[in-house]
């Protein structure tokens, strides 16, 4: 019988339990609003099915077997506490929806003067339970002061706006003034708190959804607790409804995704128009109904009008005003004539031919585009460009004046005559335009393509790569300007170079990310927090398991649960993804040796760099590791990616070869099934061959095709065909169709943990290669 675990992907169909509880709530919430039923007994039936379902979801994650893995380095104590850790989040955020929904079932039943000192007590309860459960739960990142200061004044104007909003529209006559103050100070907290929650990078997962419902739940309760510190208002009860189901039942499934971190996907950019446009609305359209009630503005209103003031100036001043690093001044390279088109020309330098070409340095820079920031519209732009060697010699030749005047020759060819050109990096320059930023965008692409043509040298061709960073200046300090395209130019650099990246209000964020990744990671490994998912491979025939895919996860106290796309650059960067490397062969090895202890034939998959592959022990040491568990080689297999295999191909051949020969399998990942791609195939001495679900997915006229050729020359080449990231099963039944022999995905299996994915094999009589 399958497992009750997700390793399958189970059919995509909606949550019944939430779509009629809601619909029930939604039906009793008209027919209060426009019938006879008592709005308190509606509140609580709709807030008692709510939480009972939630509760009941909650229930179960807390009953559930362990989700983490112990980690080698860990005590006997701290694996428990590993282990309880998802339990004890889940049976706290069960508590606190319990109590939510038993605050509101109970005050039906409560005399008339019990009734707020009941809620009040409810909300306490819930509260505290929330806060524990996320407390818990949440392992966030710890940005700079700085940066926490300036997103609290980011979440303050909105807060008090809301927190007026609500002053506004709460009753007066039944609640005194303190207590209905401290409501819609409460209420602004809470409703920020889930704009924040529910609109930031980060808010399709687990933990954002859990904090987003926390936060909509005590909402409703704190609704509930104000309008019941005196007689009911007729049906206002109802407005404490959609906050309080809706958070219980987000809770719950922010719980589920949360304790099963693998399904959270990658961060977004954030959704700012929910932060802008609610609270404006909100206090517009409490402000029409004070006034419309024939209501002057009381001297709270006033305060609270006034409290929006603050965070914006202090947001201002919490602005980075950075100056740039001292290398701004450096050995010049040699730019492209121009002046400035705003009126302001500069003399180029005089004399030398290191500064031939160049028509200014930083300081006329500034004072450039203090020119083109005061100019009218269009707006112009900032474009910071870095060159980059691919090794110490070519860095040598950039600072001679053969390939120095080619950059030159180059640059002053791609920009137009009023654009100034300023030496101010060691390895690039910067370039002042007078043109829009989508203008000065396609500017930097032309530069990019330009600068990266191969160049002919005595005695060699070369060729350098390119990073630009772009932004604008229409309004911005000079400093500021050139401070931001500096970050957008790291920012290229990180993704890849030969790109133009420009930069937003977000990138800042990102780059914090960035170093706080390279902060954390060097001692990852010996602090023990790598970890090794795994995803089944089956047989498309039968679809029974033939192996399993090792996945890296660093499991980060400070940063959370890192993937292998954002960890593995970093560690290139770092050069420790060697160190890494080793690490998940000796891990992969010893789990695929206790399987293989066990009876079953299966094979097991790692993922290694080209700079792991090509390097010279590469070979060695995994024979040395094979050796030690006393695995037969056949059973491991080594994936290197397609596209990156180009620039070190002899390298890449030669060390595939060496794995051969020790009887370790090979597998090209990622293959695109470009021309070039199907080219080099009969270089490379590999086993299997790794493509994409865009090959066998029905509905384009070149898929079906393309599958059949790369089929066809895998039978030639005795290849045999995997097809990965399945996910559904038009995409299986596509592969199977085209031929192709093994397949992986969430459509047949999930990664999970050793011990989840040593279950699922269980329910195969064998597994055989």
């Amino acid at each position: 019988m399958p497992l009750a675990y997700p390793l399958r992907a189970p059919a995509r169909r909606p949550a019944l339990p939430e779509v009629v509880v809601l619909a029930v709530v939604t039906v009793l919430l008209l027919a209060a609003a426009v019938g006879p039923l008592p709005a308190l007994g509606v509140v609580a039936l709709t807030a008692a099915a709510g939480s009972a379902l939630a509760g009941t979801r909650l229930s179960r994650l807390a009953a559930g077997p362990p989700r983490p893995a112990a980690r080698d380095g860990d005590t006997r104590a701290a694996a428990r506490r590993r282990a309880a850790r998802p339990r004890r989040v889940a049976a706290l955020l069960d508590a606190a929806v319990v109590a939510a929904g038993l605050t509101a079932a109970v005050l039906p039943l409560t005399d008339d003067a019990q009734r707020s000192s009941a809620a009040v007590t409810g909300l306490a309860v819930a509260a505290v339970l929330f806060g524990a459960g996320l407390a818990v739960l949440a392992n966030p990142p710890h940005p700079p002061v700085r940066v926490r200061l300036r997103r609290a004044a980011d979440a303050a104007g909105p807060g008090a706006g809301l927190a007026l909003a609500a002053w506004l529209l709460l009753p007066r006559d039944s609640v005194g003034a303190p207590a209905r103050l401290a409501a819609a100070v409460a209420l602004g907290v809470l409703a920020v708190a889930a704009l924040t929650a529910l609109t930031g990078p980060h808010r399709h997962s687990g933990a954002a959804r859990c904090r987003g419902g926390a936060a909509l739940a005590l909402t409703g309760l704190v609704v509930l607790a104000t309008l019941t510190a005196g007689p009911l208002p007729d049906r206002a009860g109802l407005l404490a409804v959609p906050p309080l189901v809706g958070g219980v039942l987000l809770t719950a499934g922010g719980a589920r995704r949360a304790l099963r971190p693998e399904l959270d996907p990658p961060p977004r950019p954030t959704a700012v128009w929910p932060r802008v446009v609610a609270p404006a609305v909100a206090v517009v359209a409490a402000t029409a109904w004070w006034l419309g009630s024939g209501l002057a503005p009381d001297p709270t209103a006033v305060l609270l009008a006034l409290c929006v003031i603050p965070p914006l100036v202090l947001r201002e001043l919490l602005r980075p005003r950075r100056r740039p690093h001292a290398g701004w001044v450096p050995a010049p390279v040699d730019g492209a004539a121009g002046s400035v088109g705003a009126g302001g020309s500069v003399p180029p330098p005089a004399g030398g031919a290191a500064g031939a070409g160049l028509t200014g340095d930083r300081d006329a820079l500034l004072r450039a585009l203090a020119v083109l920031r005061d100019a009218p519209p269009p707006s112009s732009a900032l474009l910071v460009v870095e060159l980059h060697a691919p090794s110490a010699d070519v860095a040598e030749r950039l600072a001679g004046p053969d390939l120095a005047a080619e950059v030159a020759r180059r640059t002053r060819a791609v920009l137009g005559p009023g654009d100034l050109v300023a030496d101010v990096t060691h390895t690039g320059f910067a370039v002042a335009t007078g043109v829009g930023p989508l203008l000065a965008y396609a500017l930097g692409t032309r530069l990019v393509a330009a600068l990266t043509q191969p160049y002919q040298v005595p005695g060699a061709v070369l060729r350098l790569q390119a990073s630009i960073g772009l932004a604008e200046t229409g309004g911005t300090d000079p400093e500021d300007v050139l401070r931001q395209a500096d970050l957008a130019r790291r920012r290229a650099v990180q993704l890849g170079r030969d790109r133009v990246e420009w930069y937003d209000a977000y990138l800042e964020e990102q780059l914090v990310r960035r170093l706080d990744l390279e902060r954390e990671l060097p001692g990852a490994v010996a602090r023990g927090e790598l970890d090794l998912v795994f995803q089944p491979v089956l047989g498309l025939a039968d679809r029974v398991p033939v192996g399993a895919e090792a996945l890296l996860r660093w499991r980060s106290p400070v940063l959370g649960t890192v993937l292998p796309a954002e960890l593995l650059p970093v560690a290139e960067d770092l050069d420790v993804v060697g160190e890494l490397g080793l690490w998940v062969l000796d891990r992969a090895c010893r789990q695929l040796a206790d399987w293989t202890g066990t009876g079953r034939e299966l094979w097991m998959a790692i993922n290694v760099t080209v700079r792991e592959l090509t390097a010279p022990d590469f070979v060695p040491r995994t024979a040395a590791v094979l050796d030690t568990y006393g695995l037969p080689p056949d059973r491991l297999v080594v994936e290197v990616a397609e596209p990156r295999v180009a620039a070190e191909l002899p390298t890449v051949v030669a060390r595939l070869a060496g794995l051969r020969s020790l009887g370790v399998r090979t597998a090209l990942d990622d293959f695109r099934a470009e021309h070039a791609s199907l080219a080099q195939l009969r270089r490379l001495p590999i086993d299997l061959l790794k493509v994409g679900p865009e090959l066998v997915t029905r509905g384009t006229d070149a898929s079906g095709p393309l599958i059949d050729v790369v089929v066809s020359v895998g039978d030639r080449l005795g290849l045999e065909i995997v097809v990965e990231e399945l996910e559904s099963e038009d995409q299986v039944a596509g592969a199977q169709r085209a031929g192709c022999r093994y397949g992986q995905g969430f459509a047949l299996a999930r990664p999970a943990t050793a011990e989840r994915v040593e279950a699922y094999f269980d329910e195969f009589p064998y597994a055989s290669r």
